[in-house]
Parts: structure tokens; C-alpha cells; sequence
């Protein structure tokens, strides 16, 4: 398996937004932060 370059994840993700990533679509008229779990520190 070949090593993953310093720009590969920009490139990969360019890629996936060229065409319409749905979930760049979703996260339009979602807020997916309302799923995100409160964290509650023990300290």
C-alpha cells in the first residue's frame, strides 16, 4: 500500500467535491452539531 502524500487528503477531497459530495449538501440544511454529544469533563 503506497504512503499517503502531504497534499493526498486536499486532492482526495477535492475530488469528492467536484462532482457534489452529498454530504457537503446535507451539512447545507442539516446541523449535524445538534448530534454532536455534550462532553462533560470529570475533572
Amino acid at each position: 500500500m503506497k504512503q499517503s502524500g502531504f497534499f493526498d487528503v486536499e486532492e482526495r477531497l477535492a475530488r469528492l467535491s467536484g462532482p457534489g459530495d452529498q454530504l457537503e449538501a446535507f451539512s447545507r440544511t442539516v446541523d449535524f452539531e445538534v448530534f454532536r454529544p455534550d462532553r462533560v469533563s470529570s475533572q
